[in-house]
């Protein structure tokens, strides 16, 4: 593993556990040429998985911009970071076992606003109106009543 600091090709592997929902492990490193310590997580990867655009681009998958847009959207929320990152591997998880090599940008944000939903329904909102691409406050208005009405109370008093 690449060193971080100085990008001296090897590392010394100091300590190995796994996370808390036991969907990585997280490894402590030292590096062999400058001494630095540095952390790394290994995940399962089932496939390799593209992303097809609205567009038409192809990216491969990469689960990190789950992570900040979920990050995004809950912040100030008081939501524990080992939920989040249960939300994100839910997702990939979801996408690595859809069987399929090729996944459209729009099902990963259903996912991603379905996970959201159950979480944290401000969350939601905020994804949404990002991912929906609200323009005026009456689309926030009208999605925030549709809220409002699955989960029967006022989220704009919350």
């Amino acid at each position: 593993m690449r060193c971080p600091f100085c990008a001296h090709d090897d590392s010394q592997v100091k300590d190995s556990r796994p996370t808390e929902d036991n969907t990585a492990i997280r490894r402590r490193r030292q590096c062999e040429s400058c001494g630095a310590r540095f952390t790394t997580f290994e995940r399962v990867q089932l496939r390799d998985i593209i992303v097809l655009k609205s567009n038409e681009d192809r990216q491969p998958f990469d689960r990190s911009k789950i992570e900040q847009s979920v990050s995004l959207a809950c912040r100030k929320r008081g939501i524990a970071q080992e939920r989040l990152d249960q939300l994100v591997s839910g997702i990939q998880r979801q996408i690595e076992t859809m069987g399929e090599s090729e996944v459209q940008s729009r099902d990963i944000g259903e996912m991603v606003m379905e996970g959201l939903r159950q979480l944290d329904s401000v969350a939601y909102i905020r994804f949404a109106s990002v991912y929906r691409d609200f323009g005026e406050a009456r689309d926030f208005e009208e999605f925030a009543s549709s809220v409002q009405d699955m989960s029967g109370r006022d989220v704009s008093k919350k």
